[in-house]
C-alpha cells in the first residue's frame, strides 16, 4: 500500500507514491507532473522513477474537464507501471486552514465549504488546491482524500506572535498571523531531529524559492515566522511584495485602483519580477548581470538578512541556519552572502561545501567548529503529506 501525495496548481498537477511500511511512509518510489491543464492547454505528463530515465507523455486535450481527463490518464500510469504498490489514500496540500483547521484532515462533510471561504487569503494557491480535492473525488470516488495544510505547523505560535494590533473583532472573525510552508518546515525539522544533536535547540529555517518565508523553532516547534494572514507578508518573493506599509494599499485605493488590480500588483507583479522588470527567476537574474538584476537580488537578500535579524532575536540566539527551497537549495551565493553577514552570531561557512550543496543531498555546509550549524536540506512537503495521510487512515 502506498499514500499518493498530490500538489495541485492552476495549470500543473505534481504527484509522488510514497509507499508505507507500517504507520511510516517512506521516501518516493515513483513521482512526476502533469503540465499544460488550463483552459485550451495542451497537457502533457511525465514521471521517473528513482535512478531511472524522465518519460513524457503527450495528453489528449479535453477542453470540457481538462483536469478529470488527465487524472484518468495518471490513473491508468500507475495501475499500468509494474511494481507500483496499491494507492491506500490521496494527500492534498492545501495551503490555507484557517482557524477551523490546525491539523491535516479526511475531506468529508463540509470540509471543502469552509475551506473555500478561505480562497481570498491565498488566490495563487487556495482555489487551485481545493479544485484539485474535488477533480480527485470524481475520478477517484473509493478514495480517501486528505487535506494537509501549509498553516498547522505554525498552530503553535503564542498570541503575542499570531495577533495583530487590530480590536478584539478582527481576532475573532479570524484576522490574525496563519504562517505557511508548514509542511516544508515540518519535513526539514524531522530531518535536523534525525542528523543534529542541536536540533530542539534555536533554529532558523529559511524556506526561499518563488515563494520565500523563514520560521524560528525552539524545541522543534514553530514559534515565529514571516508570512502572516495571507500568502503576502515577510519576505521579498519571487512575484510578491512581501511586507508592505498598509498605507500604501490606501494611497493606491485613493488613487482608483480596484481589488482586482491591487491583487494582481501585490501577487503578481512585485517582487523580483517587480523590481528587476526582468524575471521572477533568480537563476536568470543571476545570468542577466544587469543593474536592475541586481538590485533585486540585492534587495531579496537584504530581507532575508533583515528578516532573521528580527527572529534571531525572538530566539535569543541562534544554533542551527537551514536553507531549503529552490533559491535556498541551489544558490550558492545567496547563501554565502546570507552567512556572511550573519557571521557576528556565529554563523561560519565551509565555502567548499557550500559550492557543493547543490544536489538532492542533505548537507552541513558549516565549518568545523563553527558554533552555529547551517544545512541545505532538500525539502519533501509530499513525503510530509503521506505521513499525514497514514496517521488519519490508520
Amino acid at each position: 500500500m502506498a499514500i499518493l501525495a498530490v500538489n495541485v496548481g492552476s495549470s500543473t498537477l505534481k504527484f509522488s507514491i510514497h509507499p508505507r511500511q507500517g504507520q511510516e511512509v517512506q521516501a518516493s518510489v515513483f513521482s512526476g507532473s502533469i503540465q499544460g491543464l488550463e483552459p485550451g492547454g495542451a497537457p502533457v505528463l511525465d514521471w521517473s522513477v528513482p535512478g531511472g530515465q524522465r518519460q513524457t507523455r503527450q495528453l489528449l486535450a479535453n477542453a470540457q474537464d481538462p483536469f478529470g481527463a488527465a487524472l484518468r490518464s495518471l490513473g491508468e500510469l500507475l495501475a499500468g507501471e509494474p511494481g507500483n504498490p496499491r494507492i491506500a489514500a490521496v494527500a492534498h496540500r492545501v495551503v490555507h486552514g484557517g482557524q477551523d483547521f490546525s491539523a491535516s484532515v479526511l475531506v468529508v462533510g463540509d470540509v471543502l465549504t469552509r475551506l473555500e471561504r478561505l480562497n481570498s487569503l491565498a488566490p495563487l494557491h487556495q482555489p487551485h488546491n481545493l479544485q484539485g480535492i474535488k477533480s480527485f473525488q470524481a475520478v477517484f470516488p473509493d478514495l480517501p482524500q486528505v487535506a494537509c495544510f501549509d498553516t498547522a505547523y505554525h498552530a503553535t505560535l503564542a498570541e503575542v506572535d499570531y495577533r495583530f494590533a487590530l480590536p478584539q473583532a478582527l481576532l475573532d472573525q479570524g484576522v490574525r498571523r496563519y504562517g505557511f510552508h508548514g509542511l516544508s518546515y515540518q519535513y526539514v525539522m524531522g530531518v535536523l531531529r534525525q542528523r543534529s544533536a542541536k536540533a530542539n535547540s534555536r533554529v532558523l529555517m529559511a524556506h526561499l524559492g518563488n515563494g520565500a518565508s523563514l520560521c524560528a523553532a525552539l524545541d522543534g516547534r514553530s514559534c515565529a515566522t514571516t508570512m502572516g494572514f495571507s500568502a503576502l507578508d515577510g519576505l521579498m518573493m519571487g512575484t510578491r511584495t512581501g511586507a508592505l506599509d498598509p498605507g500604501v494599499m490606501l494611497y493606491l485605493l485613493e488613487q482608483g485602483w480596484d481589488h482586482h488590480r491591487l491583487q494582481d500588483l501585490l501577487y503578481k507583479q512585485s517582487g523580483l519580477l517587480g523590481v528587476s522588470g526582468i524575471s521572477a527567476d533568480m537563476r536568470r537574474l543571476r545570468a542577466d548581470g544587469s543593474a536592475a538584476a541586481q538590485r533585486a537580488i540585492a534587495m531579496f537578500t537584504h530581507r532575508v538578512v533583515r528578516e532573521s535579524g528580527a527572529l534571531i532575536a525572538g530566539l535569543q540566539g541562534l544554533d542551527i541556519l537551514s536553507f531549503s527551497g529552490g533559491i535556498g537549495e541551489h544558490d550558492t551565493v545567496l547563501r554565502a552572502e546570507v552567512c556572511a553577514r550573519l557571521a557576528w552570531l556565529g554563523v561560519q561557512l565551509d565555502p567548499a561545501l557550500n559550492e557543493r550543496a547543490t544536489s538532492d543531498e542533505v548537507m552541513a555546509i558549516h565549518a568545523a567548529g563553527s558554533p552555529v550549524e547551517v544545512w541545505v536540506i532538500p525539502t519533501d512537503e509530499g513525503r510530509v503529506a503521506a505521513q499525514e495521510a497514514t496517521r488519519l487512515i490508520g
